[in-house]
């Protein structure tokens, strides 16, 4: 993990900006290697579960006798109960603490996940699917409020990228585990699809108290940091220019820069989840294996993972993170032009890596713009409220792609509509400059 030096206003106690800087590299390295790689760890684990269900669905759905249709419903129902629950969570979150909050997500969800290896039927499937996402709301919005108050502005976007590579990164490895885990089909009396879901939840369990142990809510009681390294974060952080900031929750929700936020966040979840949990089984209409679908559903996430990386680096040296965010967006639309208009194996897979090289990314660079002019209180609430609504999106991707695939026989009309929502968001992130003039 690279952190590159950036100049840090003056400071009396200290003899000058090089000084400075090397005290503020110093300190954002230490918080970089201390929280960074477990939380990313904890989102691979987080997002396993939903790799998980694309692949569990290889078998499950013929075993618990789920309609596609049901089934995409069970995948969404999730993101209603997460986005009914993400800002009361991330609001307890702000006045208790992100170390012990965001623990006891990553506990409560493992357990819940865990236990939809027993579900017996569509409704306990729904059940358990919705109280899943009760017990997660939170965990993306308050790790986002919590990098925000340790990362300065020019460090910001790579740190949200390293997080966030959890995500393709659960699809790389997660892809192929999982196809593995099918053949575990019998042992011990189990179904592999319950196998699955055991073997990749509760593994959050002991990752919630490690997170208890590690965290820090702020610079001023890290202990592993000198009392010079914490006063130059806290003074670097306490002076970032914010254009027109939010402090109260209320005033954040009716900025206009807040519902557009929202609407871009909707269009590229609903992609990405249109995408990830039907990518299972849209390459098994190639008639491969279930071991083939696990290494080949691993590719896209591959390049997923480096191109975020990349092009948050970019984007930090150089900044124009509202074009940058467009482009990715766009890129996320043209990609799954590919499987639509071929019906090669090679051409899809191609597709697909780019449309999720563009959604991955745009995440990443998105979720650097509401903290530059969204502080405090404001901060948790109005970045819980974005992502809440525009995790909608997560219910209507796989539940709208089961009922066109119903209705028409193929995923080809799935795939133009998420694209064409895709794009969508393209348009409302260049709308983001008429209000944003300082990125």
């Amino acid at each position: 993990m690279t952190v590159l030096g950036e100049g840090v206003p003056g400071n009396s106690e200290l003899s000058g900006p090089t000084a400075a800087d090397a005290v503020l590299q110093s300190a954002v390295h230490k918080a970089a290697v201390r929280f960074v790689p477990l939380l990313t760890i904890a989102y691979l684990f987080n997002y396993l579960d939903r790799t998980s269900l694309g692949f569990a669905a290889l078998t499950m759905n013929k075993q618990l006798g789920l309609s596609p249709s049901q089934f995409g419903l069970a995948a969404g129902i999730f993101f209603l109960g997460y986005s009914v629950f993400e800002i009361p969570s991330n609001l307890l979150l702000y006045r208790v603490g992100a170390r012990r909050w965001l623990a006891r997500i990553m506990i409560s969800w493992g357990l819940v996940s865990a236990a939809t290896a027993f579900v017996v039927g569509p409704h306990s499937f729904y059940g358990l699917r919705f109280l899943l996402g009760v017990m997660e709301a939170g965990f993306f919005p308050g790790v986002t409020f919590f990098l925000a108050a340790w990362f300065p502005a020019q460090y910001r976007t790579r740190m949200l990228a390293w997080f966030l590579v959890g995500i393709p990164l659960s699809s790389l490895v997660g892809s192929p585990v999982c196809g593995m885990l099918l053949k575990m089909d019998g042992i011990w009396g189990l179904h592999g699809w319950q196998w699955l879901f055991l073997v990749l939840s509760l593994p959050c369990v002991p990752l919630g108290f490690i997170t208890l142990k590690l965290l820090s809510d702020r610079p001023q009681v890290a202990g592993w940091l000198t009392p010079e390294e914490r006063n130059v974060l806290d003074g670097v952080l306490a002076s970032e220019v914010r254009e027109r900031p939010r402090t109260s929750l209320l005033a954040a929700l009716r900025d206009p820069r807040v519902l557009i936020c929202t609407a871009i966040q909707f269009g590229f979840t609903l992609g990405s989840y249109g995408i990830g949990i039907w990518l299972p089984l849209m390459l098994r209409d190639y008639q491969l294996t279930n071991t083939a679908i696990g290494w080949i559903a691993a590719i896209p996430y591959l390049f997923a993972s480096i191109g975020m990386i990349l092009w948050a680096r970019y984007v930090d040296e150089k900044g124009k993170r509202i074009v940058n965010l467009a482009l990715a967006c766009l890129l996320g639309a043209l990609g799954l032009l590919a499987p639509i208009l071929s019906h090669s194996l090679v051409s899809a897979v191609i597709g697909f890596s780019l449309a999720l090289i563009g959604v991955t990314a745009a995440r990443a660079i998105f979720w650097t713009i509401p903290t530059r002019f969204l502080t405090g209180v404001a901060a948790a609430g109005g970045i819980a409220f974005i992502n809440s609504i525009a995790t909608v999106g997560g219910f209507v991707g796989p539940s709208m792609m089961g009922w066109l695939k119903e209705f028409s026989g193929s995923y080809v009309v799935g795939l133009l509509a998420v694209a064409a929502i895709i794009f969508a968001s393209t348009l409302a992130s260049l709308s983001l400059k008429l209000f944003i003039s300082r990125e």
